[in-house]
């Protein structure tokens, strides 16, 4: 099955599901499978707090930071995916997140998620990729699959609110 074809089907299970809390673990889960990455993290945009917070990370607690730190931080300021094959060496790199919980990040990518005004609701960050490093086909799979859930995501905020 292809990847496109992986998505649509898992869109039309992401339509039925009504739970705020689910779809966002369903979001998560498909784009892990999909890139075959260890962990996922869905940082929502607080402009008015200007931080990303996380909606949902992996064997983590909830994670906040400025809307200009880290790679999320660039991610959301430059407004384009980014790649990190080697994040010890990255100044912008958040070590102590990895400290603090013990997990040790290899590799990296991240993708800005628009809502229907096209401003930045969120950022998708996954991972360790289980086999080699992330690359551009990499990215153009998370921003197709990004794209494809973002109504669906922002649906899920506003209800939230």
């Amino acid at each position: 099955m292809k990847v496109f074809d992986k998505i649509a089907e898992f869109g039309q299970k992401l339509a039925l599901n009504e739970d705020v809390e689910n779809a966002v673990v369903m979001i998560a889960d498909e784009a892990k499978m999909l890139l075959n990455a260890e962990r996922c993290s869905i940082f929502i945009v607080d402009e008015e707090d200007g931080i990303l917070w996380t909606k949902l990370s992996d064997g983590i607690g909830r994670i906040v930071i400025g809307l200009d730190s880290g790679i999320v931080g660039d991610t959301y300021a430059k407004k384009e995916p980014q790649i990190v094959n080697n994040p010890y060496e990255d100044e912008r790199f958040l070590q102590n997140i990895d400290k603090k919980s013990g997990f040790v990040t290899r590799n990296i990518i991240t993708v800005p998620i628009y809502d229907s005004k096209r401003n930045i609701m969120s950022v998708m960050q996954l991972l360790n990729k289980v086999y080699g490093d992330f690359d551009n086909k990499d990215v153009e799979t998370l921003n197709f699959f990004a794209n494809y859930v973002s109504g669906a995501l922002e649906l899920a905020l506003l209800k939230e609110r």
